[in-house]
Formats: C-alpha cells, structure tokens, sequence
C-alpha cells in the first residue's frame, strides 16, 4: 500500500518519470478533484465485486473486462448523461448533429 507521502515523494515521481508515467494527485485541501473517480470505484466494486468470489485471477480479469466494456460503457444508465446509456447519449448526439447540419 502506499501512503500520501511516499506517493509525493520526490523518489516516487522520479520514477513515474523514468517509465513516462504521470501521477493524478488533487489540490491540497480539495477533496472534490477526484470524486468522479471515486465514484467510479464505488458503482465498480459494489456492481461486479460486493459478495463475489472469482475462481482464477483470470475469471475476475474477464469479469471487469466485461463490466467496463459490455455493460458500464454501453448499456448502464448514467446520471449525469440524463438517465441513459452511453450509447443512448451517442445516438442522440449523432441525431442532434445530422439535423444541424440539414438545416444549415
């Protein structure tokens, strides 16, 4: 596990650097940069993971393969995209822009 600390520290970063890695760190005192990702963690560990055991490393590999590509991105209503899917948002975003451009 790694501590706040050694995450910044500067031993740490020079690392990151070596591999062309970049670390996501939120300002200090604002605990609101990284909530959509908490978030994300949240609906994926509570969907796919509360309760469940995996037989192999690989079956929970293929499981959040199947979560993230299959159902997240494709097929679960989102909030913040009203409700609907992603593709749902897509289509009608494509929708919108077809009639933009008919009646331009």
């Amino acid at each position: 596990r790694i501590e706040a600390a050694q995450y910044a520290s500067h031993a740490f970063q020079d690392q990151l650097k070596k591999f062309g890695m970049t670390c996501s760190m939120s300002r200090k005192g604002n605990c609101w940069d990284n909530a959509p990702t908490e978030s994300w963690f949240n609906s994926f560990k509570n969907e796919r993971y509360h309760g469940l055991r995996y037989a192999t490393h690989a079956d929970m590999k293929a499981a959040s393969f199947e979560y993230i590509e299959v159902f997240y991105n494709r097929k679960r209503q989102h909030s913040t995209l009203g409700y609907r899917s992603p593709i749902q948002h897509l289509e009608q975003w494509a929708s919108e822009q077809n009639q933009e451009k008919r009646a331009a």
